[in-house]
């Protein structure tokens, strides 16, 4: 746990020290266009500092998932899916996480799932980078959110699902900027190694919609009708999922930790709706992404894995949370309440961290590849 609180110090500090260069993420959207590392041919003092810090940071981080050995609730189940691949026998991954697994054990000549591992933790570290730097308004506060609302360490878990989410965050981005082929073509990307991606093309587009308040109300009436229609919506679940049919999923749950956090959300949200969104289409997107958030996790407990299009909605945390208080025309409300905001993240990641060890995360304590006991041990196993 001090070595995740440590680098979690380590790099929000070096996070402090990357600002913006020519424009905002806000007037990059607008305009169709993203404010890149290097502007022209001359590389300014600032544009270096950027670079280094962000080098750092994502050396530092990669470093401690590339390192890491039996670390997530499902690294064991991995390397079974990745044995089964190899052999040419039936598993339920996608084709993209099953081309890379052939490929890299191909090139290395033996069973190298240490390779897979640091290939997804690599390009799921790098896409939520360049994600984060090319679309929030304050690199700074978003990727102290995105640390601390734990979504880096929940990459050692669902290789494959973590993955899908920092594409759907770029794809995002693309989407905001009315790029929509480009969106939907890295969502595609994305369901080549998890298919749960799918779900934000209706998610998303609908976000982008200007909602008038019958629509609200509809949805409002849909999202109550579950208290009494549950078992109806459930049997077109699985109608359209029926691998869920038998499994454990069905029995449900949600999360209160997410209700009072989305809850959070929209009352900060709504007491600053005119001043910060209400004129402003990335904000509206933001807020309702996070309302669609807040009705599923307090009306669609019943749905199997509730957590997998949840996160989809909450990524958008990190840059909603920025963008309001940034606009707060009064500066003394501003102050407190981004104060507030990363007492109440940190808070989120120590309690977060100090049942890290439990079942269903399995993050602490950490292991390393650096000491070769453990990789025998799981080698022999399997």
């Amino acid at each position: 746990m001090i070595l995740y609180i440590g680098i979690a110090v380590v790099v929000v500090m070096m996070a402090r020290m990357i600002r913006p260069l020519n424009s905002t993420a806000t007037g990059a959207i607008s305009a169709g266009r993203v404010h890149p590392l290097t502007n022209g041919k001359s590389i300014s003092r600032q544009k270096m500092l950027n670079i280094a810090a962000l080098l750092f940071i994502f050396t530092l981080l990669f470093s401690v998932a590339m390192l890491r050995v039996n670390i997530g609730n499902d690294y064991l189940r991995y390397i079974e899916f990745m044995h089964l691949i190899f052999v040419n026998a039936f598993v339920p991954t996608e084709i993209g996480f099953n081309t890379v697994v052939r490929l890299v054990y191909s090139m290395s000549g033996f069973y190298n799932y240490f390779a897979v591992f640091a290939l997804f933790s690599l390009f799921s570290l790098a896409i939520f980078l360049v994600a984060i730097y090319r679309d929030s308004e304050d690199f700074f506060f978003s990727f102290l959110l995105f640390i601390a609302f734990g979504y880096y360490f929940q990459t050692f878990n669902s290789i494959r699902y973590y993955l899908a989410v920092p594409i759907a965050l770029l794809a995002m981005g693309y989407l905001l900027r009315g790029k929509k082929v480009h969106f939907i073509g890295l969502i595609l990307v994305g369901a080549l190694f998890h298919r749960s991606i799918l779900v934000v093309l209706p998610l998303y587009f609908l976000a982008t919609l200007n909602w008038k308040r019958w629509m609200l109300a509809a949805a409002g009436v849909l999202c109550l009708s579950s208290f009494f229609f549950q078992d109806l919506y459930l049997q077109l679940l699985l109608w359209l999922y029926p691998t869920y049919r038998g499994t454990d999923l069905l029995e449900g749950g949600t999360s209160i930790v997410n209700i009072v956090r989305c809850g959070g959300v929209l009352v900060l949200s709504l007491i600053y709706y005119r001043q910060t969104i209400q004129d402003n289409t990335r904000n509206r997107f933001f807020f309702y992404c996070n309302m669609a958030a807040f009705a599923l996790y307090t009306c669609g407990s019943f749905i199997p894995e509730i957590s997998r299009i949840g996160v989809y909605l909450t990524i958008t945390h990190i840059y909603f949370l920025p963008a309001i208080i940034n606009k707060i025309e009064n500066k003394q409300q501003r102050f407190l309440l981004k104060g507030a905001v990363i007492v109440v993240a940190t808070a989120f990641l120590l309690v977060f961290l100090s049942r890290a060890d439990m079942d269903g995360v399995r993050l602490l304590p950490y292991q390393t590849i650096l000491f070769d006991e453990v990789p025998r041990m799981i080698m022999i196993t399997y």
